[in-house]
């Protein structure tokens, strides 16, 4: 059993009001794991309220060296409970041990790095020099100062790692910080105020609030005037509801959503059938946003590209569900909800046409959590609704193309814009079809586009805004420019 997952409030762990709670539910095992504290309004309420405080009535949001030193002392601290992490996000999200380890805390914990790295960049202020406008002499300032209050929305599949993403950003710019993670993953969450306690965070300035209700604490946040941003991490659709609530506050939003990313691998790829092995959707079970779900490949080597992915998939099959072993990297889905939803989009592509190679089957053999095997349809035309849609769960489409313009017009018509990728044995030549791809990061020949130094975020529906880096901080800060007559 995990330890219950309190809230953290006005610098204290405690129970929500009430003292109500809920399970906390395993996915390996789709029984409980742990308990979390259930939030209600009056929690939400009384974390607004702390923040707002700790931003209007202190110094926090003016003292930069200060947050510096104690954002690295808060880092030092997560790596210290680098393995605890781990078998949080094992039994709580589900993620298998090679994911747990790597992506789920170890770049979770390089990001909080390079978010630490890039604080120094920040100009908090800048001199224009003088001009002379409208008959007068002024010398001009602009400055950057903190936001306000931030509420982060969090999601359940890399919950540490969206959690940093967010929150040592938004304390780095001195924002206060409210933070609402996904009901499935409290935890996640939890442990984060309490290393915010044994760092010395002053009261107030971060508070987390755990609740059953996945909805009530993020519209509480996206609707009080008291909270001036909103960063979410999510689906497309409650990222539209979060712009539609938040819109008669006028809230600052950025919002890093959905994501039916293509990997194009172009017909001059040296490591050609290799290349097409690697590219099935496995790690997490597919949960990931930025996963390349779309694999596009030269008509004029459909055939050799169908082959090598049935081989692929033929050697996964026993590789993939195992709790124990270090090198796995595929675990079962979050939840029922998540596998009923996975199942669907996969009879949907059957009744779409394409053709089944490989998976396609719930596998209650692994276990009584919520598995099911990698999957994927070829002969899927880009128009199928599994080819456009975010399916978050280990299904890949394969789509052939014709030249790179056609790869180019299948990969651009599609709703969202997060990631993508590029292989061809002309550098040059990947990097032209790299340039015309509408999406927010593309990696080129293995190239890693995702870092904690990038920006990272999406064209059209993907998103609004950028995470991570120094771009990432600077979402969190407001620009001033002060004009002192000469």
């Amino acid at each position: 059993m995990l330890p219950e997952a309190k809230l953290y409030i006005d610098g204290v762990m405690r129970p929500a009001t009430g003292g109500r709670s809920y399970d906390n539910i395993g996915p390996w095992t789709g029984q409980v794991v742990g308990k979390a504290a259930d939030g209600s309004a009056e929690d939400v309420n009384a974390a607004i309220t702390a923040a707002r405080r700790a931003f209007d009535e202190t110094d926090w949001s003016t003292r930069h060296s200060y947050r510096l030193e104690l954002l690295t002392r808060y880092r030092d601290l997560l790596h210290a409970n680098r393995e605890r992490l781990v078998e949080i996000v094992r039994h709580e999200v589900g993620s298998a041990l090679g994911a747990a380890q790597g992506a789920q805390v170890a770049g979770a914990l390089e990001g909080a790095t390079g978010l630490i790295e890039a604080f120094p960049q920040i100009q908090w202020e800048e001199d224009r020099g003088r001009r002379r406008q409208y008959g007068f002499d002024s010398d001009r300032l602009v400055v950057r100062e903190s936001k306000g209050v931030a509420g982060a929305i969090t999601p359940w599949n890399v919950p540490l790692y969206v959690n940093i993403g967010k929150v040592v950003a938004g304390l780095l710019a001195g924002c206060t910080m409210v933070l609402k993670p996904a009901p499935d993953t409290p935890l996640s969450a939890s442990v984060m105020g309490e290393l915010a306690i044994e760092a010395g965070f002053p009261k107030g300035v971060f508070n987390v609030v755990t609740s059953s209700d996945p909805a009530m604490a993020g519209e509480m946040l996206v609707t009080d005037p008291r909270v001036d941003l909103i960063t979410f991490t999510g689906s497309t659709a409650v990222g539209k509801r979060i712009m539609e609530k938040g819109g008669p506050t006028l809230k600052r939003l950025f919002l890093e959503l959905g994501g039916k990313s293509a990997n194009i691998i172009l017909d001059d790829t040296p490591d050609f059938a290799a290349r097409v092995m690697r590219a099935i959707v496995c790690f997490h079970a597919g949960q990931g946003c930025a996963i390349a779900t779309r694999l596009l490949v030269p008509r004029s080597r459909y055939a050799e590209a169908v082959g090598a992915l049935e081989k692929a998939y033929a050697g996964f099959a026993t590789k993939w569900g195992n709790f124990e072993d270090p090198t796995c990297v595929m675990g079962p889905v979050i939840s029922r909800k998540q596998l009923e939803r996975v199942l669907g989009y996969i009879e949907l592509g059957r009744k779409e046409g394409a053709r089944l190679l490989a998976g396609g089957h719930a596998r209650p053999d692994k276990g009584s959590g919520f598995f099911v095997e990698p999957t994927c349809f070829v002969d899927v035309d880009n128009r199928m609704r599994i080819a456009q849609e975010e399916i978050f769960g280990p299904v890949l489409v394969v789509i052939p193309f014709e030249n790179d313009d056609d790869a180019v017009r299948i990969a651009n018509e599609s709703d969202y814009g997060l990631s993508g990728m590029v292989a061809s044995g002309d550098r040059e030549r990947a990097m032209r079809v790299a340039r015309r791809i509408r999406t927010g990061s593309v990696s080129v020949n293995n190239g890693m586009c995702i870092a904690p130094d990038l920006p990272f975020g999406g064209y059209k529906r993907s998103g609004i805004g950028r995470e991570w880096g120094r771009e990432g901080i600077e979402e969190f800060l407001e620009i001033k420019a002060i004009a002192v007559g000469a």
